[in-house]
């Protein structure tokens, strides 16, 4: 882990999407971090360790999914795969829901970790990350716990790294190049995940901030709160928070499960679609979804 000394920063920004608004100065106190997104090596300790299982091996009961067709209803994952042709990018056709895909078996049946044991566990669910913290002695990032790890020590830049993407053609971050979601160039040789450390660390010494897998973090999702810029330290906010659970299953709306913020982005992130690689950026994540690019790593609230 790194330690992350106490600090203000500005949080959000104004520049690129609405539910990054408004950018405004908070502060944190002390913390350490992961130095990397928890790893399938890392995971599979804790599963041999206490035979966990996770939300993804687990067949989800019907009455909780009005309408969910019944040989659907199997432990399974979403998957992603690439597009044929055009897409309409508002009804997204790229993920798969895959019956048998769980992290150990990242791409479904017939699939393993073995030779990926350095890449980011994925398909994990909020409460999955939630176990293994409380295995390991950890916790989740606040969101702004991890925005404030994930700049570096830049404050204000709109990449962990400065303001360009990719610094005299240099990649520093698992993304995806070309026609999302139908081209992948491969320039940075990953179609999916890569190792934990493939890229440069950023100012604090932490890997995968930025791309790879988007990263649960311990506050449920609200749009952050317009208010008036404090004149002084003494009342800049100190370790804010999201919102309250909020939502809950509906029959008539399954869009109000219960969302975390996820920060990050992940390599599915495009230049053309979702340019959420930035400390900045945020997604609100349904707690009970699992997917091929969401993983998360973990903090320790404590004085060095």
């Amino acid at each position: 882990m790194r330690f992350i000394p106490a600090g203000s920063f500005q949080m959000g920004a104004d520049n690129w999407y609405p539910e990054e608004k408004p950018a405004r100065r908070v502060r944190v106190d002390a913390f350490w971090i992961d130095e990397t997104p928890v790893t399938n090596a890392a995971f599979a300790a804790f599963i041999d360790a206490t035979g966990y299982v996770t939300l993804a091996e687990i067949a989800p009961d019907c009455r909780d999914y009005p309408g969910l067709l019944p040989e659907l209803a199997q432990p399974g994952s979403a998957v992603f795969e690439m597009s044929a042709g055009p897409v309409d990018f508002a009804a997204p056709d790229w993920w798969e829901f895959r019956i048998g895909a769980n992290w150990r078996a990242p791409l479904g049946p017939g699939s393993s970790i073995k030779g990926i044991e350095d890449h980011p566990v994925v398909h994990i669910a909020y409460a999955d990350a939630e176990a293994f913290a409380a295995w390991a002695g950890k916790a989740l990032p606040t969101e702004a716990e991890w925005e404030f790890a994930a700049r570096g020590g830049l404050d204000g830049a709109d990449y962990a790294w400065g303001d360009e993407l990719a610094p005299g053609g240099q990649f520093m971050a698992n993304y995806w190049q070309g026609d999302f979601p139908r081209d992948n160039q491969l320039d940075d040789g990953y179609l999916r995940t890569s190792p934990a450390r493939t890229y440069a660390c950023n100012g604090h010494g932490l890997y995968d901030m930025i791309g790879n897998v988007w990263e649960w973090t311990a506050d449920w999702y609200a749009q952050p709160k317009i208010e008036r810029k404090p004149k002084g330290a003494c009342c800049i906010p100190a370790n804010p928070r999201g919102g309250t659970r909020g939502g809950s299953f509906d029959k008539r709306a399954l869009a109000r499960i219960p969302r975390k913020v996820m920060k990050g982005g992940s390599h599915l992130c495009a230049e053309n679609y979702c340019q959420r690689y930035r400390p900045a950026a945020r997604y609100a994540q349904p707690i009970d979804t699992t997917t091929s690019h969401v993983g998360f790593r973990c903090v320790v609230r404590s004085a060095r």
